[in-house]
């Protein structure tokens, strides 16, 4: 299902939802307080989101004291994925102990307005809200051993040195998202 998006070089969409950790997350914030912003449509049942738990979260370690964060955002409906629930998501959260926010968008527009097609689905923002990057994490979602080319890793790496990124834009590899019927 084609949602339209935003395109590479166009601004991010600017939005407001609430978070596992109580509180409401304001896109306009972090752009304030980061250099450059991770966008993650995830969820919590999608196996390709299991696959990269510990790389996204090893990328939040790696790049934090450079003025990066990653968020992460589950837009599936949970009416037909009772899993992905936002008191599951806050579990989630906890059993897997994620080092970035993970958010809950329940109208599904973020999703919409940012064009996300799968879980897991990233975006690069930088510090202006451009979208610099979308798509796929790395190359090899079954095997970290295997990953010849870390697309959203170099994205962020020469976003954060002000260089020009290789790699705009990449398939996104998992589920898709779910959307309400």
């Amino acid at each position: 299902m084609d949602k339209g998006g935003t395109l590479i070089g166009g601004y991010a969409p600017d939005f407001e939802i609430p978070g596992v950790d109580s509180s409401v997350h304001h896109l306009a914030q972090y752009l304030k307080q980061y250099q450059a912003v991770g966008v993650v449509f995830m969820c919590n049942h999608c196996p390709y989101v299991k696959l990269y738990l510990d790389r996204l979260k090893q990328l939040q370690a790696n790049f934090a004291s450079q003025n990066f964060t990653l968020i992460g955002i589950n837009s599936n409906d949970a009416e037909q994925y009772p899993e992905d629930s936002f008191d599951n998501m806050k579990l989630f959260a906890t059993e897997h102990q994620l080092n970035f926010p993970y958010l809950r968008d329940l109208t599904q527009e973020v999703a919409q307005s940012f064009g996300a097609q799968k879980t897991p689905h990233a975006f690069l923002l930088n510090k202006e809200g451009v979208v610099c990057y979308s798509g796929s994490i790395d190359d090899s979602p079954h095997d970290p051993s295997s990953v010849r080319v870390s697309y959203l890793r170099d994205a962020i790496a020469q976003v954060l040195q002000g260089e020009n990124i290789t790699a705009t834009s990449t398939e996104p590899v998992g589920c898709s998202v779910k959307w309400k019927v």
